[in-house]
């Protein structure tokens, strides 16, 4: 299962690491021997203290949990069955977390962690091979990948997930809808699906999912370059498709981005570096401050070839950096739809016991200072894609691309 961050989720997203060096990590360890009696009781005030010494924030400020031990005896003197003490205190921290009211900011556990991680460095495992986000409040297929699973039974783009082995999917986030579906090679999972007005079961057989991120052809002098997804691979991919598309002599490239909910932040960089010349791609901002500002490299392969991006409601994250990139420097032309309009940044934090926590640090900007999270990208040419469309195998936005390259 491809987990689809258009919540994106995502992000979305770039995993930041820390390297700290022998001298850093001595004078931790010493200020922890010295310190040693006080860290008991006064833990996080030194972590946030001595935090931006050592490059990470840190907060002292506590509130007060009382409220949750007295729910929680009362709950394990009367609760008549078994409690799971790891999952009740999972999900406090859910519920901590999504206090704060940003649907970019979650908290992961364990496993979600694992397969949130997985998906961004392209090991998918096993699953039905669909993309899955959330659409008008709804768990939504936002793609089905080619040859998997999701095709065979008869699944499509679109489709709200209503139920999951006959649970309901709602106030479902994307992580749990993926770690509900996902599943061990060979064994099936229910769907109850929407479609149309109309709800029908598909029983699903989970199988290992091996697609890259990146596809590229080239057919009568035209490379068509489809990213999928923003993984740790994606930019090396991308660099190879367009160093062949130089061998054979492309007369202009199509770059599908349609539902491609994102991913790493670096990986957009990198593709939008095929076109972009040591250029700024987005600039991340608390407020009005300029956090970062993200620029490519000096080796755009693809500078100069007529371009055309295909983009639509589920392009998302790290798609739309490459998007509004490549439309404000005017080195390509958008069409399809607007697109979903994320436009923040996540940050991945570990925490105790393999879990993790998403959230959300920065908010991006394209490099003419838009923040797209209201109304997304518009492209240079609409067109829609209607489930008829889908049906026919027919795609007038890719036509229309053609029809704009002039070839």
């Amino acid at each position: 299962m491809v987990q689809e961050k258009v919540y994106r989720h995502s992000v979305k997203h770039r995993k930041v690491k820390k390297h700290l060096s022998s001298s850093v990590w001595f004078i931790a360890i010493a200020l922890t021997a010295i310190l040693g009696y006080v860290a008991g009781v006064y833990h996080f005030q030194i972590e946030a203290a001595i935090g931006p010494v050592f490059g990470y924030k840190a907060h002292s400020g506590s509130i007060d949990l009382s409220s949750v031990q007295q729910t929680y005896n009362k709950l394990a003197a009367n609760f008549d069955g078994n409690l799971d003490i790891t999952k009740l205190i999972q999900g406090a921290n859910k519920g901590l977390v999504d206090a704060a009211g940003d649907e970019y900011t979650v908290y992961m556990t364990p496993t979600e962690s694992t397969d949130y991680n997985n998906n961004l460095t392209g090991n998918i495992g096993a699953g039905i091979g669909a993309e899955i986000g959330v659409k008008n409040g709804n768990i939504t297929i936002i793609r089905t990948l080619s040859g998997n699973a999701a095709i065979k039974a008869g699944l499509l783009a679109n489709d709200v997930i209503l139920k999951v082995n006959d649970q309901s999917t709602s106030g479902w986030t994307v992580d749990k809808a993926v770690g509900q579906i996902k599943g061990d090679e060979g064994t099936t999972v229910k769907l109850n699906i929407l479609r149309n007005g109309e709800t029908k079961d598909y029983i699903v057989t989970r199988a290992i999912i091996n697609v890259p991120s990146v596809e590229s052809s080239v057919t009568d002098g035209i490379g068509k370059l489809t990213i999928s997804r923003f993984d740790n691979e994606t930019g090396n991919l991308a660099r190879q498709a367009a160093q062949e598309f130089k061998k054979q002599n492309v007369k202009a490239v199509v770059l599908d981005l349609r539902n491609n909910g994102g991913g790493y932040v670096d990986a957009a960089k990198d593709v939008a570096g095929l076109w972009l010349d040591n250029k700024i791609v987005v600039t991340e901002r608390n407020g009005n401050v300029i956090k970062d500002a993200i620029r490519t490299g000096s080796n755009a392969l693809l500078t100069g070839i007529p371009t055309i991006v295909l983009v639509n409601g589920s392009t998302a994250s790290a798609s739309e950096i490459v998007a509004g990139a490549l439309q404000d420097y005017k080195v390509a032309k958008l069409v399809g739809e607007n697109t979903f309009g994320k436009g923040s940044v996540q940050e991945l934090i570990p925490l105790m016991d393999g879990a993790e926590l998403k959230v959300t640090i920065a908010r991006w900007y394209t490099p003419n200072g838009k923040n797209i999270a209201n109304g997304g990208i518009k492209p240079d040419t609409i067109v829609s894609y209607t489930q008829i469309d889908i049906d026919s195998g027919s795609d007038p936005q890719f036509n229309e691309a053609i029809k704009q390259l002039g070839l």
